[in-house]
């Protein structure tokens, strides 16, 4: 499930931002999530607890989802 986030990153670093999305469809949720959590370490917001959650569970389903398209098209 975790396949591809290596190579979306260097396409990311590399400015290929919509071949990262295809790499790894779950890396701009994750990254959005790891900034929140980062942020949240330093400055508290509000609604961080609310936002994490909301961020995990959009991450996680969109691996999960991305794993079944992957494995039913091939």
């Amino acid at each position: 499930m975790g396949c591809g986030i290596q190579r979306s990153i260097a396409l990311i670093l590399r400015g290929e931002f919509v071949d990262a999305f295809y790499m790894y469809p779950a890396i701009y949720p994750l990254i959005t999530l790891l900034l929140l959590l980062v942020l949240n370490h330093f400055i508290s917001f509000k609604y961080a607890n609310k936002g994490i959650i909301i961020l995990a569970i959009l991450t996680v389903a969109t691996i999960i989802v991305s794993y079944i398209i992957k494995m039913t098209t091939n």
